[in-house]
């Protein structure tokens, strides 16, 4: 009896199930009533109402942005066909020469000239989704509201905090920092609010941009901040290149052995004229065959000698100016302008630079604003009387 029920119970061996089978196994004792619901589908968590929405939008923005790239993809080929060019080859270089060729525009503002950019370099960036389907935030900073800025700053300061560790232990080892090897800013300047924001895909505000500044400014002027550079690298804007754009016309030479430039089209208001620079000189400066004193107010002499005096050639070069129509003012800022533009051939590149950054060698294109009609000038009113 006892050897019978012995083999009996080894006979019988374990079931093991899993989740999925237990839940299917209750489901089937549960779903026997007359209303036939499903635990599986109970146990379903509906999205939340800000998931819905954001997946709304986000499908709506993919159709705009996917309807958009197709006609510039279209308008693209048909450029490239006016143009004589392979379509397939056709880079966005060529697409910006086809229209400066084709739509020639006098517009000085540049956002008022006709372009043609892909859709994603003209409309904004939108966030990605920022939490799941239940409304669980991704980023331990959601709350913040502004999660990738503080995130940044946090970045900076872990930066920080590992730049202080690795001076800590240079000085343990009695090792000094290279001061060659530390960060240069020249020929740099930090992205401004506007690209700060659309880098970040949020809007922050003027004190916030203030925090941003002082934090990665702290951060370079440490000696071994040169260990994080291309993170620095990623919020600075180049502007040596601007200058490397710009043409330098060659010396030409006399004679004598002298190397001279002249610069043409020198305008400002109403005048126009042309200067020419000659090197090496004794500082002689004519103005319509007459010295310095062909201005009488000092402050067209100022105007005209601000370019010499800045660059240190005062002395070192002879200058001709020829200069007509306008008024004294006009006349000395064309002179400004060509006399900055031809010293170019004379100084170093990185005076070249500095010049660029003090303004030397921008055009002032302001000229005088004109008579409105039934006004008694340009913003001026006539005294309105009532009787």
């Amino acid at each position: 009896m006892l050897r019978n029920s012995y083999k009996l119970v080894s006979q019988i061996r374990p079931i093991y199930l899993t989740p999925i089978q237990k839940l299917s196994s209750t489901n089937t004792s549960k779903t026997d009533g007359t209303d036939g619901t499903n635990l599986i589908n109970n146990e379903k968590k509906d999205i939340s109402k800000a998931m819905k929405a954001y997946l709304e939008r986000a499908t709506e923005h993919n159709e705009f942005m996917k309807q958009q790239n197709y006609e510039f993809q279209i308008g693209k080929r048909h450029l490239a066909n006016m143009m004589g060019e392979d379509p397939e080859h056709f880079t966005q270089d060529d697409v910006d020469e086809a229209i400066r060729y084709l739509f020639p525009s006098g517009l000085y503002e540049k956002k008022a000239r006709p372009m043609m950019k892909p859709p994603e370099e003209v409309f904004p960036q939108r966030k990605a989704a920022e939490f799941d389907e239940t409304g669980r935030p991704f980023h331990f900073l959601f709350y913040t509201g502004r999660p990738n800025f503080y995130k940044l700053l946090y970045d900076i300061v872990e930066h920080i905090n590992q730049t202080y560790k690795f001076e800590d232990a240079m000085i343990r080892k009695n090792k000094v920092s290279d001061p060659q090897l530390a960060i240069d800013t020249t020929g740099y300047q930090w992205l401004d609010k506007s690209q700060l924001e659309t880098k970040l895909v949020e809007t922050i505000t003027d004190r916030e941009y203030d925090n941003f500044v002082t934090a990665i400014e702290r951060l370079v002027s440490l000696p071994y901040s040169y260990k994080c550079i291309d993170f620095v690298r990623n919020y600075q804007k180049a502007l040596i290149s601007q200058t490397k754009s710009m043409e330098i016309p060659e010396l030409k030479y006399d004679e004598q052995g002298r190397g001279y430039i002249t610069v043409y089209e020198c305008l400002r208001k109403k005048s126009r004229g042309h200067v020419t620079i000659r090197s090496p000189g004794s500082g002689v400066i004519t103005v319509n065959n007459k010295d310095l004193s062909y201005f009488h107010d000092l402050q067209s002499r100022e105007q005209l000698l601000f370019p010499l005096i800045f660059t240190n050639m005062l002395n070192k070069v002879d200058i001709e100016a020829h200069v007509e129509g306008g008024g004294p003012s006009g006349q000395a800022g064309a002179i400004r302008w060509g006399l900055a533009m031809g010293l170019r051939s004379f100084v170093e590149p990185e005076m070249i630079e500095k010049m660029r950054l003090a303004g030397l060698l921008q055009r002032d294109f302001r000229t005088r604003e004109r008579k409105k009609p039934g006004q008694a000038g340009a913003r001026k009113k006539f005294t309105w009387k009532k009787r």
